[in-house]
């Protein structure tokens, strides 16, 4: 262990006085930079204060603390007893009693005793409701127009292959027999038909 020194007249030198926590430049201007260390050495004392009482409380507790008697903070540790198979009496009772079934009781009366009528519980409102309803229509209507437009279609081809067919045919017919003579009986059928195909339209 080291010997204290001494001075001249033979008395210790006297402590230094201990300077406060510093945090940061010395030089910082107001702001938001001031106040951010001003709260951080704040939180720094709390801190040191809380170990400080904490440390005490922990001296005076072992030093108030008898034999034999074990701390607040030491585990005490009862003789376990082995678990035992009986059921306890209340859950017992309720065992053998006959189950019941309760109805949830509704209190339709209000506060000056008048019976009222059960309020009926409105439908949430979907976020975007009429926008998705307006959405399904012009899908509806684009469905609708796709399927008129694709039974155009349809048409328009078979009055197209109709009328290639019915080309064919009377260019077929009109052909000019060996003797310089048209057939008439071939043109003649063709015609019968298309005259029924217009007679229907």
């Amino acid at each position: 262990m080291a010997i204290p020194r001494h001075n001249a007249e033979g008395k210790e030198k006297p402590k230094k006085a201990k300077k406060g926590i510093s945090i940061g430049p010395g030089n910082l201007p107001d702001g938001t930079h001031l106040r951010k260390v001003r709260k951080i050495q704040h939180d720094l004392i709390r801190k040191a204060k809380v170990k400080k009482s904490y440390q005490k409380l922990k001296q005076r507790e072992h030093f108030e603390k008898p034999e034999g008697i074990p701390a607040i903070y030491q585990t005490f540790e009862e003789p376990k007893e082995p678990a035992s198979l009986e059921l306890h009496p209340d859950r017992q009772a309720m065992l053998s009693e006959p189950e019941v079934k309760q109805l949830p009781v509704t209190d339709t009366t209000n506060g000056d005793g008048l019976r009222r009528q059960p309020r009926e519980r409105r439908r949430k409102k979907a976020p975007f409701e009429k926008e998705a309803r307006l959405a399904e229509q012009r899908r509806a209507e684009k469905m609708a127009k796709r399927k008129e437009f694709e039974e155009n279609r349809q048409k328009r081809e078979q009055k197209l292959e109709e009328r290639e067919r019915f080309r064919k045919a009377m260019a077929k017919a009109r052909v000019v027999g060996k003797t310089g003579q048209r057939k008439l009986g071939r043109e003649s059928a063709i015609l019968l038909e298309k005259a029924k195909r217009v007679m229907e339209q």
